[in-house]
């Protein structure tokens, strides 16, 4: 893995010109993400889980992406995440599509989750979702902007 993140920085420091910071690698669940850019930390976060399912699609695609992120900051700080600067640096430095999410069956990856519903339909909530649901927050649903609450299974 460490071997295709430096592989990843030979091509940036080779194509711009420079040499970059190599980052910090570390593998941490992380939800559904299969991989998280720390770009103040400049440390990359693996999701082994999804790595151990997905090793092709980690080397082809997310190792590129989160590199992508490091350099995008590296290079112009305060952009869009997925923008024209991260598209052009995963399309021309990597030669790989600038795709923002992956596909990847999470199902054996996500812990618990909590009903709630809205105006519209029904909802499924991560656990950190729902604790902070129970401290306070509110979450509205995309298509009617109903306040998600939570569904309590009546016995």
């Amino acid at each position: 893995m460490a071997d295709a993140v430096e592989g990843c920085y030979q091509r940036a420091d080779e194509y711009f010109k420079r040499t970059f910071p190599r980052p910090a690698l570390t593998f941490r669940r992380s939800g559904k993400n299969a991989g998280t850019a720390f770009l103040q930390q400049n440390r990359i976060n693996l999701h082994p889980e999804l790595f151990k399912q997905n090793e092709h699609e980690f080397f082809e695609d997310v190792i590129p992406h989160e590199v992508s992120h490091l350099l995008t900051w590296q290079l112009f700080k305060k952009v869009k995440p997925h923008g024209v600067e991260w598209q052009a640096i995963m399309v021309d430095v990597f030669k790989r599509p600038a795709n923002a999410t992956h596909s990847f069956d999470v199902k054996g990856v996500i812990g618990k989750l909590f009903n709630y519903a809205c105006l519209c339909s029904s909802h499924q909530l991560t656990i950190r979702r729902h604790n902070k649901i129970l401290k306070g927050a509110q979450y509205k649903c995309r298509k009617c902007n109903g306040v998600l609450v939570e569904e309590k299974l009546v016995n």
